[in-house]
């Protein structure tokens, strides 16, 4: 999972500033909106509004916007009928990228993306073109400065955790994807706070860039990406270089 750990870890330094922030909490809004219309607002019958939720707080998302959120899509009638897709394909050096998108208009959405890889020297792919270099887990994310590792690794494992890994920074725990929800709960009975708690695709191999004209078209694809407001996340197999 280090590739995967690492492009977090860059990610999360890009979202300190105050417009990247702005769009993670209107993506994360969108996606519990249309949660909330799909399976109503309460967090216990509505197991993916509390995955979403939790999903808000890790990213910091104040509770009464996170409320003000869920109520007013439990009033909307009608409205803009959102879809959730997955487009997946090649960038630059054949590194394998998924794309998760919420849409009202998935001829917009799928003429976008596939520019974004063109632009950049992939190709968008049909239905399983990648997805089978990556595996759905729960992924839960503990900041690694307060906590002793023996500690987190005796929480996670006895909370029904999968796996557990340590980069020296940030303590990432790895779940079936069933079991995500139980498992952040024992933990946040325990008193643990999250960078991040979600289902993701992880990859089960990687794939290196060798040449930097080539690594920056990778790293404007996932830009372009990020900008765009349909798409909800985004992950790839890039073994991106130590920094």
């Amino acid at each position: 999972m280090s590739g995967h750990s690492k492009w977090n870890n860059i990610k999360r330094k890009k979202e300190k500033t105050d417009a990247a922030k702005a769009k993670i909490f209107t993506k994360i809004g969108k996606e519990i909106s249309v949660i909330v219309k799909q399976g109503g607002p309460n967090m216990n019958e509505n197991s993916r509004l509390k995955d979403a939720v939790a999903k808000a707080k890790a990213a910091n998302v104040p509770n009464d916007n996170i409320e003000r959120i869920i109520k007013k899509a439990a009033g909307e009638q009608g409205g803009s009928e959102y879809e959730e897709l997955i487009y997946e394909g090649y960038g630059p050096s054949g590194v394998a990228v998924v794309v998760e998108a919420l849409t009202d208009n998935r001829n917009r959405t799928a003429g976008d993306v596939r520019h974004y890889f063109d632009k950049c020297g992939g190709n968008l792919g049909q239905s399983g073109s990648v997805m089978f270099m990556f595996e759905r887990k729960g992924i839960i994310e503990i900041e690694g400065e307060s906590h002793d590792e023996d500690e987190v690794m005796e929480a996670a494992l006895e909370a029904g955790a999968e796996d557990f890994e340590f980069d020296g920074d940030v303590f990432e725990i790895s779940t079936d994807p069933n079991d995500l929800g139980k498992v952040r709960d024992a933990l946040e009975e325990k008193g643990f706070s999250f960078l991040s708690a979600e289902v993701q695709y992880i990859p089960t191999t990687m794939t290196s860039i060798d040449d930097q004209e080539s690594r920056d078209k990778m790293e404007k694809l996932i830009d372009m990406l990020e900008e765009n407001d349909d798409v909800q996340a985004i992950w790839h197999n890039w073994e991106m270089p130590e920094e």
